[in-house]
């Protein structure tokens, strides 16, 4: 079979540029290191959240949005300082993205049948000045049917071009090379890998039994990070944030290694903004594990107290859920990779979400009963089964003994029981009127000022101490790796750059292997959404521009395949 483009990478911006080039009539090659099972990659894992400007959700919940306070928002909180070089498409690619969110994102979405959920979330708030780093509004819109929910009318689509012979999927196959004639890439290589029938999400074995190599005009990367690569994160991690963690949990599968940042790189790529990356500070140890260092994160509201690992609560902005890379600075300084929430039950029934597809089985299973079980008392199931089962949570009915098992868990007894009930109390002083000069209690406050947030989110402001409020709770919080925000350089046709600033022939990258576009869209930080966003986007335009450079209509393919 003749292929006009191969796409290196089965996750959503892989699935979203083959819907595009099989919608241009362009046979194409789709391969992927894991078997079938995992199609879909990192995306179908996640919480499917997705960052739109001014949509009629908003407008529903009463928020007023625009595209310009959200430009705002993300010059704010990228703080690109290299646009010489490594910032200079990242930035252009930004403000692509933000015009996509705000004007044909939602629509072309819904005409291939996703739906949104009605209360939009509040991520990353931020806590600075108007023109700092956060989200001046909520804008995090979950999709109905979370990860799964959105790779599915592109894996849909795929898989019938897959029965018309349009596109032709390969599962394990690894691509250990891309091939070059006179500057121009023009297949790969690369090894098979023994048949694999573990689940979703599970190792696969790397046991090679044979090779390949196909030919195609052009070739698009969409292989995702490095953020199951825990050395790779510890080569690249930045030195602004001191040492890199001793200890991180995975919050993506083993097959997120990064190994195409690599090769493309050999092949005249250039990569950029290595050491930007993007890790949550919320983590816990999943007690039902699926791949290696399974860890999940909590999406929490703004009450929790939160503590370093000797006690100490962290200073303002450092508040749940405000502003994640500054928080994990302030961990790594403390010269340990762990924290601590405390909280109360009536705290942890409305404020902890869990990040993850399958850590949301209402959402996920788009199930309206499951859904109003909600609103019942006690935790959200999947939370108590952390609570019940997972090593990172300690539940006690006063705050001796929630410290003691505190210390008891770590075996380090950093943790004075006098000097964190001193805090606490002092915080509880703090709510005996509607003001206060504590800032966390004014920002929950202002939070439940937002109707969604009032409604499903934010506790209502209580005493922590107060033993009916109870029992307490308190969480150990690891480093989460997640995503890489720097990567391949690429223009505004996705393709890739070479050292000096020239496309490589015949080479595109797209989504996490591209810093979601030019090497890094989000700069330093993320207002979140923008991740799956990203690869939506960056697929697209991916997809797009191939087929316009091969030509409207079919393109007879002039592959060759040895195996």
């Amino acid at each position: 079979m003749g292929h006009d483009v191969i796409v290196v990478g089965a996750g959503l911006a892989g699935l979203v540029a083959t819907k595009e080039l099989a919608d241009a009539g362009k046979k194409v090659l789709l391969v992927d290191q894991e078997p079938e099972a995992s199609l879909g990659g990192q995306a179908w894992w996640s919480f499917g959240g997705l960052f739109l400007v001014d949509s009629p959700e908003q407008r529903r919940m009463g928020i007023k949005d625009s595209k310009e306070l959200a430009w705002q928002d993300w010059l704010g909180t990228a703080g690109f300082d290299r646009e010489d070089d490594e910032d200079y498409w990242g930035r252009q690619w930004a403000e692509a993205y933000v015009d996509f969110a705000a004007g044909e994102k939602r629509e072309w979405l819904r005409r291939l049948g996703v739906r949104f959920f009605p209360v939009v979330g509040w991520a990353e708030r931020g806590g600075y000045l108007a023109e700092g780093h956060g989200n001046s509004v909520p804008r995090f819109h979950i999709v109905w049917g979370t990860g799964p929910g959105i790779v599915k009318p592109f894996e849909s689509k795929v898989r019938e071009y897959r029965k018309t012979g349009v596109v032709d999927y390969r599962p394990r196959h690894r691509v250990d090379k891309l091939l070059q004639e006179n500057g121009r890439v023009v297949g790969i290589q690369g090894s098979k890998l023994e048949p694999s029938y573990v689940k979703r999400g599970e190792e696969s074995s790397r046991h090679v039994v044979g090779d390949f190599e196909f030919r195609a005009e052009s070739v698009i990367v969409t292989s995702g990070g490095i953020g199951a690569n825990f050395d790779l994160i510890r080569e690249n991690w930045p030195s602004r944030l001191g040492n890199s963690p001793k200890e991180m949990i995975a919050g993506v599968p083993a097959h997120v290694d990064g190994r195409m940042l690599g090769i493309t790189e050999q092949a005249g790529g250039k990569v950029v903004n290595r050491d930007r990356m993007w890790h949550y500070t919320e983590g816990i140890k999943n007690w039902n594990p699926i791949w290696p260092s399974h860890g999940i994160r909590i999406l929490p509201g703004p009450s929790s107290i939160w503590l370093d690992a000797r006690g100490e609560r962290f200073s303002a902005p450092n508040f749940p859920g405000f502003d994640t890379l500054g928080t994990l600075d302030a961990i790594m300084k403390t010269g340990y990779d762990y924290s601590w929430f405390i909280l109360t039950e009536k705290m942890i029934e409305k404020e902890f979400a869990l990040s993850g597809s399958e850590q949301n089985p209402d959402l996920t299973e788009k199930s309206i009963r499951k859904l109003l079980s909600r609103v019942l008392p006690g935790p959200p199931a999947p939370v108590k089964a952390f609570m019940d089962k997972g090593e990172d949570f300690i539940v006690a009915d006063n705050i001796n003994d929630l410290v003691s098992g505190m210390n008891k868990l770590t075996g380090d007894n950093l943790l004075d029981v006098k000097g964190i009930e001193r805090q606490i109390a002092a915080r509880d002083r703090e709510m005996d009127n509607t003001f206060t000069k504590d800032l966390q209690i004014t920002a929950l406050r202002g939070a439940r000022n937002y109707r969604g947030d009032k409604l499903i989110r934010v506790a209502s402001p209580h005493k922590i101490l107060d033993p009916k409020n109870g029992p307490l709770i308190a969480v150990r919080l690891n480093i989460l790796s997640r995503k890489t925000l720097g990567g391949l350089q690429t223009d505004l046709s996705a393709r890739v750059l070479d050292d000096n600033g020239k496309p490589i022939p015949g080479l595109y990258a797209a989504g996490e292997v591209a810093g979601f576009g030019g090497g890094g869209v989000h700069g330093y930080r993320a207002l979140e959404g923008t991740f799956l966003g990203g690869c939506l986007f960056s697929g697209r335009i991916a997809g797009r521009s191939v087929a316009e450079a091969l030509g409207k209509g079919m393109v007879t393919g002039t592959s060759m395949v040895t195996s």
